[in-house]
């Protein structure tokens, strides 16, 4: 893969279900407690407004169209591809959050 990640037809241990580390947190250490890795990407890409990030591109919900990352298309999503996505993927917030002075 263009990480490095190497695919093993045999004892594939890249996400199984046991190990939830991105690729680039095996092969470059964690961040520090309390910054956050979203995504194997680092720092993630900016999702457009209303869109979500399906791994290899941006989809959005309402025209059911995945676009890479360049904006490019690349498929129509079916209903299952949409409930997929709509249940798992990162999504661009539409309120941002503000953060909560300390007590």
């Amino acid at each position: 893969f263009t990480d490095g990640l190497e695919f093993e037809l045999e004892k594939w241990l890249y996400c199984d279900g046991y190990d939830r580390r991105f690729y680039t947190e095996i092969s470059s250490g964690f961040k520090p407690p309390g910054i956050a890795q979203l995504t194997n990407l680092d720092p993630p890409k900016i999702i457009p407004k209303g869109c979500y990030d399906c791994g290899d591109g941006f989809y959005n919900p309402k025209t059911r169209i995945v676009v890479d990352y360049k904006r490019k298309f690349l498929r129509n999503a079916d209903d299952d591809e949409h409930e997929w996505i709509l249940r798992t993927c990162r999504k661009a917030w539409d309120l941002t959050a503000e953060e909560q002075p300390k007590p």
